[in-house]
């Protein structure tokens, strides 16, 4: 055989399986089908665009991309206004977004895909993982002070006497927010436990120990923004052996397909990264990087993933699934049955504490009664959001998924797609 037509064998081999690899790739994505196949209707799915729009135009947001699907077909996925308005450059679908706490319900499945191996339990302490945890104390008010006068107290350093905890904190307690674990307390007001932005998991959590609790174990919820979920990113490192981003990239990340959900953007992805503005007046303003993002070595499950709607769209059509997506098995269903139950009775009010009508699971919130909570989902349904403004959740009951990316928190523009995507649902499977 000659060595040109051994080299012509060799691309055709090589073509092949490039053809093999996309179409592999391709069958990965949710399909997509007409709204009216799946019980929606095209025209009042189109007022997702018309909402978005009004947004963009009153100066709420730069822009969007907005992603709903049914019964397991991709229905809506449409890219609105602009990735730059300075440069009036069109967002693409496929931006890169930072997630902040839209994070949080992987790293809830990274530990309960521990749970299922037998290798952790929800009621383990955290100490039998971390021993710095052991007999942690509780920040109290000094001198029959109010709360609120001894956080004010010493220059608004906080005046505070130190109890011990009445039980250890849990690996439930953690993704409950019930832990007081820097949730904004009295401990965090007198240690709030700064961290370097070359630390890791592994050098920066035991020094959460060194703080007071917020509060008791369980007789609270609070939100704990960053400290209670990266804490659960280093049980997951100890357990597996593995780096927190190594097991996700491993055990969720590729068998679903999300090819752009990173820590670290790689830099040829870079690009599709959307700037970081906020409103000043009648313009947008670049902003700088928070501090929790300003890093290259810890990996926060808390707040710290990049990603995309596409992504994000596929980690919540798993969940819907009950733990499968494409034939691969993350969870079993009566764990994400588990993850999506209230967990706290009545402890949840929503982060501002005003809010009805919800439950808290395992690091998502659950709509308990639709008539009183603040976003129109039905029943059981379940997801979470992000500081800059995403937001995700799976409706299993009308068999649902909606995903709204956008780079500005803004709460009427979150309940007004919650909105457009429920008023698009023509045939629902909830019967009065």
């Amino acid at each position: 055989m000659s060595s040109r037509y051994s080299r012509a064998l060799a691309r055709v081999a090589i073509a092949c399986i490039a053809c093999v690899a996309t179409s592999i790739a391709a069958s990965a994505d949710l399909k997509t089908t007409k709204p009216e196949r799946v019980g929606m209707s095209s025209e009042r799915l189109g007022r997702i665009h018309e909402v978005m729009q009004r947004h963009i135009d009153g100066g709420r947001i730069t822009g969007a991309v907005t992603a709903v699907a049914r019964r397991g077909k991709l229905v809506h996925f449409e890219g609105h206004g602009y990735r730059d308005p300075g440069t009036k450059t069109p967002m693409p679908k496929d931006a890169l977004f930072r997630m902040a706490s839209s994070s949080k319900p992987i790293t809830g499945v990274a530990v309960l895909m521990l749970v299922e191996e037998g290798r952790i339990r929800l009621n383990d302490p955290v100490s039998l993982y971390i021993p710095e945890f052991k007999a942690m104390q509780v920040a109290v008010p000094k001198n029959g002070m109010t709360e609120q006068q001894a956080r004010l107290a010493n220059g608004g350093k906080g005046d505070v006497d130190l109890i011990a905890a009445n039980r250890e904190i849990t690996i439930k307690d953690l993704m409950t927010h019930t832990s007081g674990l820097q949730s904004g307390g009295l401990g965090t007001v007198v240690n709030p436990v700064p961290r370097k932005n070359d630390e890791t998991l592994a050098t920066y959590i035991p020094k959460l120990a060194a703080a007071p609790l917020d509060f008791q174990p369980g007789t609270r919820w609070a939100y704990s923004a960053l400290a209670g979920i990266d804490t659960l990113g280093r049980i997951v490192e100890i357990v597996s052996g593995k780096p927190f981003d190594e097991f996700l990239r491993a055990r969720v990340f590729e068998p679903l397909d999300m090819r752009d959900t990173h820590f670290v953007i790689p830099d040829a992805k870079q690009p599709r990264l959307l700037p970081l503005l906020r409103r000043n007046g009648a313009a947008w303003v670049a902003a700088s990087t928070p501090g929790f993002l300003d890093t290259r070595t810890y990996f926060s499950g808390a707040g710290g993933l990049y990603s995309t709607a596409h992504d994000y769209i596929q980690f919540e059509q798993m969940l819907l699934n009950g733990g499968v997506l494409n034939g691969k098995r993350i969870l079993s269903p009566k764990t994400v049955h588990l993850m999506s139950q209230n967990h706290v009775g009545e402890l949840y009010r929503g982060v501002r504490g005003t809010e009805s009508g919800q439950g808290f699971g395992l690091t998502v919130y659950v709509t308990l009664d639709e008539t009183k909570a603040s976003r129109w989902r039905t029943e059981g349904a379940f997801g979470w959001s992000g500081a800059f403004g995403t937001i995700t959740w799976s409706d299993p009951k009308e068999d649902l998924i909606g995903v709204l990316m956008i780079q500005q928190s803004d709460d009427v523009v979150q309940r007004d797609f919650h909105t457009a995507v429920m008023q698009a649902i023509v045939e629902s499977n909830v019967t009065s």
